[in-house]
């Protein structure tokens, strides 16, 4: 079992909140994570188990034990149950832990039912900084975070993500409400994947798939809630220029990127021509999974100008604001910099980082060329100067 950093994150919302939902796609690990607690597992998805659950509520709420509720949101009724249980005692926490794969759903009957009760801790598939291997480190970018798609045995991608996708499309993504029939989702995930890394153009996509700009915002609502896809919102502040306001849309997962896009292995990857677009999308992943891994509250954002500057992602952590660009290069150029400094001088940004396949570490203080581990451990010596 590969450690997951997040678990220090989970063990300091459970010593503070009486109830946590720990959320994330499926296959990432939830269930895992949360068994590797001590504590009584119960599946809410298997009607057997939600039979025990009622049976033996009042001993199962009193006790001192950690209870898990795996797929919360299948039974609603637990929501409102909980909410009186945590309320007779306020201050026993660390009491429910709550795991849910669909975000939407399970915050519905979060903020109507457990506002003010309850933590929330995202787990994302396994991530670089979780890595330790050098062979699992060099496949990550291609064939994604999941466990099971290839980080372990490179020989199950891509099958294993096609899988993934055909069973969320067919059965999952209906089951947790979205209205469109399976063949439209489908072509939906292909037009997302063709559009990895640029702003989002929802009438432009609703006039591909017939359909109105407000109906395609609606899908991905879904597919955002089901930790799919990112928008990246655009960055709102005075300078002299005129920004764009779109937001830009990421695969988080690569491996499903790839998939999507018929990518077999990395000598094709290499080859297509949006594979800056894919190393962008994967970098910003990784960075803001290490924010959240290290308990870094932030805001994540992306700039782009009409006469086309541009910073692949800006983030604010305490009182800094830095500027990330990507380069799929081992041999970044003065040019590279300079447009960086120009760029990040915009905004005033504190922190400048070029984030690069593979760099010698150049640290200048305010501006950094590294590596994705290189700006990886950044963030951690980051965090361990802020405590």
């Amino acid at each position: 079992m590969i450690p997951r950093q997040i678990t220090r994150v989970l063990r300091r919302r459970l010593a503070s909140y009486p109830a946590v939902a720990l959320v994330g796609p499926r296959q990432s690990g939830k269930t895992t994570l949360a068994t590797s607690f001590a504590g009584q597992y119960f599946d809410i998805e298997q009607e057997s188990d939600r039979l025990r659950v009622d049976i033996g509520w009042e001993r199962l709420t009193q006790g001192t034990d950690l209870v898990i509720f795996d797929e919360a949101q299948a039974w609603p009724e637990l929501f409102t149950r909980l909410r009186g249980a945590i309320d007779r005692n306020r201050s026993g926490n660390g009491r429910f832990l709550l795991l849910g794969s669909v975000s939407p759903s399970l915050m519905t009957r979060v903020s109507e039912s457990l506002a003010g009760r309850l933590a929330l801790v995202e787990l994302t598939p396994i991530t670089a900084s979780e890595l330790e291997d050098p062979t699992q480190l060099r496949r990550h970018w291609l064939v994604g975070g999941f466990a099971d798609g290839g980080i372990v045995d490179g020989a199950r991608f891509p099958v294993w993500q096609q899988n993934y996708l055909d069973l969320l499309v067919q059965r999952d993504l209906p089951t947790w409400g979205l209205p469109a029939h399976p063949r439209a989702t489908n072509r939906l995930v292909r037009m997302l994947a063709s559009v990895h890394g640029q702003e989002w153009n929802a009438s432009q996509i609703g006039r591909s798939m017939a359909l109105s700009y407000h109906t395609v915002n609606r899908y991905l609502d879904y597919l955002e809630g089901a930790f799919l896809v990112r928008r990246l919102p655009a960055w709102h502040g005075n300078i002299r220029k005129r920004l764009v306001k779109r937001p830009k849309v990421y695969w988080r997962d690569t491996g499903l990127l790839h998939t999507l896009q018929q990518v077999a292995n990395r000598d094709e990857l290499l080859r297509q021509p949006w594979v800056g677009a894919s190393w962008e999308g994967y970098v910003v992943e990784q960075i803001l999974a290490a924010l959240q891994h290290r308990d870094l509250p932030f805001d994540a954002s992306c700039l782009r100008t009409s006469d086309q500057r541009e910073i692949d992602l800006l983030v604010k952590v305490g009182a800094e604001l830095w500027a990330i660009d990507t380069r799929l290069t081992t041999n970044p150029t003065r040019s590279h910099l300079a447009r960086l400094d120009a760029n990040a001088g915009l905004v005033g940004a504190d922190r400048r980082f070029l984030v690069c396949y593979r760099s010698d570490l150049m640290d200048e203080g305010s501006r950094i060329v590294c590596d994705v581990g290189g700006i990886l451990g950044y963030i951690g010596a980051f965090r361990s100067n802020q405590s």
